[in-house]
């Protein structure tokens, strides 16, 4: 099993520096490294992508640890690495099946915030989404990500039937996100969640939530969602997660769940194990010596 990280814009020869502590833990787990260009890959550019990534003799399984990928690219990525006998451990529809929330909802949402979307980002089309929701609040962001750091102007809408309020939140949302817009817009009802602090930098609402990657629906590692504030004890109770795991449709890949005021647990969203970051304070070495031990018992 190899581990293939992002190189450094600066030097192709390094890699990213975001992940260099990763790949460190990896090489000392007993992983072979190898390093692709991000750039060249979403550019098109393929060949050169992965101009320092030599064929392997027989089949061998990877793991991609890096920038998150439009699926058509991870596509692309999957099949140029196909023909170097390396296959990438989620094919394209894994993927996407955990990075786009639509495809995975029906698999969750029994146990995920109320949530719609769309691809038709008229007014017409989202004040008919908004109207789902009532007088409820709620928050907006695309298929994969939102925008969290901006809460109050592109991310919180106190109350869905507010229109002209909405409005102005889901068109600042738009306009940051530009053309790195993934699909459509998805709503989503807001959940009162465990304040954990107020973030640093922007001022945005942290809440007690925790990141667990799963490896062939085996638990890999759990992480503090958030490096600010406090935990204490807390921590989720698993029994529900574990159950749910064994039904989501990917060898490798984060679920992300936190406590309501109420007690309750909740799955705030899946996402694909090989783009998903660990968080800046995680035990990088204790990730992949557990990733190690659950492939050996393969």
């Amino acid at each position: 099993m190899r581990i293939i990280y992002c190189d450094s814009v600066f030097d192709n020869k390094l890699v990213e520096s975001d992940y260099e502590e990763e790949m460190n833990a990896a090489k000392k787990a007993g992983f072979e490294t190898s390093l692709l260009s991000f750039e060249n890959l979403n550019e098109g550019n393929i060949a050169q992508a992965l101009k320092f990534i030599n064929n392997s003799e027989q089949n061998e399984v990877a793991i991609y640890r890096g920038w998150m990928l439009k699926p058509v690219v991870y596509e692309k990525l999957f099949n140029a690495l196909l023909e170097k006998n390396i296959i990438l451990i989620n094919s394209p529809a894994e993927y996407i099946h955990c990075h786009y929330l639509p495809e995975s909802y029906e698999k969750i949402k029994l146990f995920t915030p109320k949530s719609n979307w769309t691809n038709d980002i008229s007014d017409k089309s989202l004040e008919l989404l908004l109207s789902d929701f009532g007088e409820n609040s709620i928050i907006v962001k695309d298929y994969v990500k939102s925008e969290k750091h901006n809460w109050i102007d592109a991310c919180f809408i106190p109350n869905a039937s507010n229109k002209i309020q909405a409005k102005k939140v889901i068109d600042n949302f738009l306009e940051l996100r530009g053309n790195t817009l993934n699909e459509g817009i998805v709503f989503r009802k807001f959940e009162e969640l465990e304040f954990l602090t107020e973030h640093s930098l922007s001022g945005m609402p942290l809440t007690k939530e925790f990141r667990i990657f799963f490896l062939d629906k085996k638990i890999v590692k759990i992480f503090n969602y958030w490096d600010e504030g406090e935990y204490n004890d807390l921590h989720p109770e698993l029994d529900q997660f574990i159950e749910i795991a064994q039904n989501i449709g990917s060898n490798f890949f984060t679920m992300d769940v936190a406590q309501k005021k109420n007690g309750e647990w909740i799955i705030i969203e899946l996402g694909d194990g090989q783009v998903a970051g660990l968080p800046d304070n995680g035990d990088k070495e204790e990730f992949y010596h557990s990733l190690k031990e659950i492939l050996n018992k393969k």
